[in-house]
């Protein structure tokens, strides 16, 4: 398990944003710990959104120009070819090339930031929400799970559930208040992992992927997989997440 020393750490609040810290009964997050273990690894999509689901989706963090968002497809067009369901950003702009690639600084007039590595990006999960919700029963009770070592906060005293490679705080709140985090400063990440009581989904990111992870019922990543505000493919539990 990741596990930095709180050098210089605010106090773990008792909140982050709206959504509750627990810091007693991690038995909500129980599930999530004993499908993990033995099944896979978090070098898979099961790993990171959890195993079990009907279906699964990936959904990317798009580019940006100045400051506006950018989707995979119009890079790769640009650069002559395509995205798939595994397809990674380097991929894309041809960094597997070389960093040499001009590329890798950007194209004018059409992107000039990578796509955000971390948990989900606040107009992706902005997107995510209204979804979610319609295929969740409990979406005024939901689950989150933070992961112990961003920088800012000290959650060495909190107790932490595990997942492949990672140790998260344990966070409660309702479905809206999984963007609330953006509400301390512009820096603070939203939560890695999230779910619902009757547990109808699993929404998984991590500090160092560049996608979103979804499992959940074919209907959920049926409808993902037709937002328009959304760049999203169809993706298998085993399958690589680079």
């Amino acid at each position: 398990m990741n596990d930095y020393p709180p050098v210089d750490r605010l106090p773990a609040p008792q909140r982050y944003g709206s959504l509750r810290v627990q810091t007693s009964d991690l038995g909500p997050a129980r599930w999530l710990t004993e499908h993990a273990a033995g099944q896979g690894n978090f070098g898979t999509v099961a790993g990171v959104a959890a195993p079990g689901f009907d279906a699964y989706a990936r959904v990317l963090h798009p580019a940006s120009l100045d400051e506006r968002p950018v989707r995979w497809a119009a890079v790769a067009a640009a650069y002559g070819c395509e995205v798939g369901p595994g397809t990674r950003w380097h991929e894309v702009v041809g960094m597997d090339q070389g960093y040499n690639n001009a590329s890798e600084y950007g194209l004018p007039g059409l992107w000039d930031e990578h796509p955000a590595e971390g948990p989900t990006p606040l107009a992706v999960a902005q997107a995510l929400i209204p979804v979610l919700a319609r295929h969740t029963g409990t979406s005024e009770r939901c689950w989150f799970g933070l992961w112990h070592g961003y920088g800012r906060w000290d959650f060495g005293h909190v107790p932490t559930f595990g997942t492949p490679e990672r140790d998260e705080v344990l966070l409660a709140g309702t479905l809206a208040e999984a963007v609330s985090p953006v509400s301390l400063d512009e820096f603070a990440e939203l939560p890695d992992l999230w779910w619902p009581q009757d547990r109808a989904w699993c929404l998984g990111g991590d500090v160092d992927l560049v996608s979103t992870y979804v499992g959940g019922s074919r209907a959920l990543i049926a409808e993902l997989l037709a937002a328009p505000e959304l760049e999203t493919y169809p993706v298998a539990p085993g399958d690589s997440v680079g």
